[in-house]
């Protein structure tokens, strides 16, 4: 099950950096004619705010447990 998650949140951060790069390519082309760059930042930004709502989630139910000492 804990496999299972960390393959959907690599997934989602693949996901997240596609986005990255498809609003920078449209970002150097300025083809009127594409979408909005607006459109892949956003997506960018919804995929890092599901990502960490999911850490948070698995976190509080205890699936994970963060590592108690930062060293």
């Amino acid at each position: 099950m804990l496999i299972l998650f960390k393959i959907l949140l690599v997934g989602a951060m693949f996901y997240m950096v596609f986005n990255l790069f498809r609003a920078l390519v449209i970002m150097n082309k300025n083809d009127p004619n594409q979408p909005p760059m607006s459109k892949f930042i956003g997506r960018r930004v919804a995929t890092s705010a599901a990502i960490v709502i999911v850490l948070l989630l698995l976190i509080v139910t205890g699936v994970i447990t963060p590592n108690p000492r930062p060293y």
